[in-house]
C-alpha cells in the first residue's frame, strides 16, 4: 500500500476517541433546561412539601441536576436517547480499536480481553440508560446505570495498567501517569456520587450531582487520550485482529497434527528398540 494512502485512515481512527463521548455527551443536550431551572436560580427556594399545584418558585429533590434528570422531558429526552445510542456504538468501536492496537503491540493478553469485554458491557448499560429515562422506567434505568458506571470504571483501570505494560518511551509513561490520575479521580467521584446520592439532604444531593458530572467528564477526557495511539492504527492492525480471531482453530489443528506426529515417532522408536 502506498505511504500516502496508508496515512489517511490513521488520521481518521485517531479522531474516534474524541467523537465517542461515552458518558458525558448523552446528557449535555438536556442540561440547559435542568441545570438552569431550580438549583441555580436565586428567586427559587427548596420546599420538601411542594405538591403538583405548588408555586412556581417551589423546587424539590426532583429538580436537582443529576445527569439522568437532564434528559427526562422532551425534547431533551429525544436527544438523550439518540446520543446515548450513538455513544454506545462509539464505545464498542473504541474498545475494539484499543483491543486490536494492544494485540498488535503486546500479543494475546487476558487483561486486554477483559478490557474489551468491560467496554462492551458498559456500552450495553449505556444503551439502557439512554432509552429508559429515570422518570418513566426507573428500575431499568438504574439497572443500566448500575452496569454502565462500574464497568466504565473497570475499563479505565484495565487500560491504565495496559498502558504501563506497553510503555517504552518517556511520553508513553507520562500517558500512563495521566491515565492513572484520571482513573483515581473517576473512582473517587463515582464513590462520592453514590454515597451522597442516597442521602436526603439537598446539599449532599447537589454534591452527588457535581460528582456525577465530574465523573463523566473525567471519563470523556480519558477516552480522548487514546487519540495519539489510535493515530498509529493501520491496515496491519486489522490484519492482526483478523488473524487472532482465527487463531483458536489453527491452534487446534496444529496441536492435533503435532500430537499425532509425536505418537508416530514414539511408536517408531519403540519398534526400532
Amino acid at each position: 500500500m502506498p505511504r500516502h494512502c496508508a496515512g489517511l485512515p490513521k488520521a481518521a481512527w485517531g479522531l474516534a476517541p474524541v467523537t465517542s463521548s461515552p458518558q458525558a455527551s448523552p446528557s449535555l443536550p438536556g442540561s440547559s433546561s435542568a441545570l438552569l431551572a431550580c438549583p441555580f436560580s436565586p428567586d427559587r427556594n427548596y420546599n420538601q412539601s411542594c405538591g403538583v399545584d405548588g408555586p412556581v418558585s417551589c423546587c424539590t429533590l426532583n429538580h436537582i441536576p443529576l445527569v439522568s434528570k437532564c434528559g427526562t422531558l422532551p425534547p431533551e429526552s429525544c436527544f438523550f436517547s439518540l446520543i446515548c445510542s450513538l455513544g454506545s456504538f462509539m464505545v464498542i468501536l473504541v474498545g475494539l480499536l484499543r483491543y486490536a492496537h494492544l494485540l498488535e503491540r503486546l500479543g494475546p493478553s487476558l487483561l486486554n480481553t477483559l478490557g474489551l469485554a468491560t467496554g462492551w458491557v458498559c456500552a450495553a448499560g449505556l444503551t439502557m440508560v439512554g432509552n429508559f429515562q429515570v422518570d418513566h422506567a426507573k428500575v431499568l434505568h438504574y439497572i443500566g446505570a448500575g452496569v454502565a458506571f462500574p464497568t466504565s470504571m473497570l475499563f479505565l483501570l484495565l487500560q491504565s495498567i495496559l498502558t504501563y505494560r506497553m510503555a517504552k518511551t518517556r511520553g508513553q509513561y507520562w500517558t500512563g501517569h495521566l491515565r492513572s490520575i484520571l482513573t483515581a479521580v473517576a473512582f473517587l467521584t463515582l464513590v462520592f456520587s453514590g454515597v451522597f446520592f442516597i442521602q436526603e439532604s439537598f446539599v449532599l444531593q447537589h454534591v452527588a450531582a457535581l460528582c456525577e458530572w465530574m465523573f463523566i467528564i473525567d471519563v470523556l477526557v480519558f477516552y480522548g487520550t487514546f487519540t495519539f495511539e489510535f493515530g498509529a492504527i493501520s491496515t496491519d492492525t486489522f490484519l492482526v485482529l483478523l488473524k487472532a480471531s482465527r487463531a483458536p482453530k489453527s491452534y487446534k489443528g496444529e496441536s492435533s497434527v503435532s500430537s499425532t506426529a509425536h505418537i508416530h515417532s514414539h511408536a517408531e522408536g519403540l519398534a526400532m528398540a
